[in-house]
């Protein structure tokens, strides 16, 4: 996960505008689909974004601070604790690092990583351009994820816009900072999932099952079916 730059991306579209040029983005809403056609709307599993919104309504925080959702923004984002699950509401930053394809590279990507916190069942990292995952904040003074029951491979459901999008606890991030998941996620959720001018500024959700995990790591038929099942078992018990 890298540490997005506000002044970078800025400048960087200012310098667009002045060329008289406008990102790629701007044009084609899905730079993998050569038709620009907007990805189609995502309902994974049997549980609605609303439902899983009504329960998510006030915060009880379990972290000692909170955190900011960009490297140059106040801290404002506390993770609230549910029975069988943390959230938080925040934006979505894209992480495209782990293996590399031809949307997650140094080319595309100006914080390009070639590893992942997490690896595949055959020890390779991740692959962001495929694989629906979060990122979660490194543990430190602010919140310890482990200490919480989150682990590598633990089930999110990501909502946004109406839509709920399966995936798996796949990075870790900066101390300080909240907020990001892979290329296959925002796409899902048809967010602009270029790694260095797409994202969302606000409006996404994750919830996070405590004592999840999904095996392998990189199946994401494998994510919905007991992302469905936890989210269920979350209503109920909420």
């Amino acid at each position: 996960m890298r540490l997005r730059s506000l002044t970078l991306v800025a400048a960087s579209g200012a310098a667009l505008l002045a060329a008289g040029v406008l990102p790629a983005h701007a044009s084609d809403p899905d730079p993998v689909d050569p038709s620009g056609a907007p990805p189609a709307s995502v309902q994974e599993g049997t549980v609605s974004a609303a439902d899983l919104l009504a329960k998510v309504t006030s915060c009880s925080q379990i972290s000692n601070g909170k955190y900011r959702t960009d490297e140059e923004a106040s801290a404002t984002v506390p993770v609230c604790g549910k029975n069988g699950a943390v959230f938080w509401k925040a934006d979505m930053d894209i992480d495209c690092d782990g293996q590399r394809t031809a949307n997650c590279n140094e080319d595309r990507d100006p914080w390009y990583q070639d590893d992942t916190a997490f690896h595949q069942s055959d020890g390779r990292p991740l692959k962001a351009e495929s694989l629906p995952y979060v990122v979660v904040p490194s543990s430190s003074t602010v919140w310890n994820y482990t200490g919480a029951g989150i682990k590598g491979g633990g089930v999110v459901a990501v909502v946004y816009d109406g839509k709920v999008e399966y995936a798996v606890v796949g990075d870790t991030g900066p101390t300080a900072i909240i907020g990001e998941a892979s290329y296959a996620t925002a796409k899902a959720l048809g967010i602009d999932p270029d790694p260095a001018t797409g994202g969302v500024d606000s409006g996404v959700t994750y919830i996070l099952f405590k004592n999840s995990k999904v095996s392998p790591i990189e199946s994401h038929s494998a994510a919905v079916s007991l992302g469905d099942q936890l989210a269920r078992q979350f209503l109920r018990d909420n």
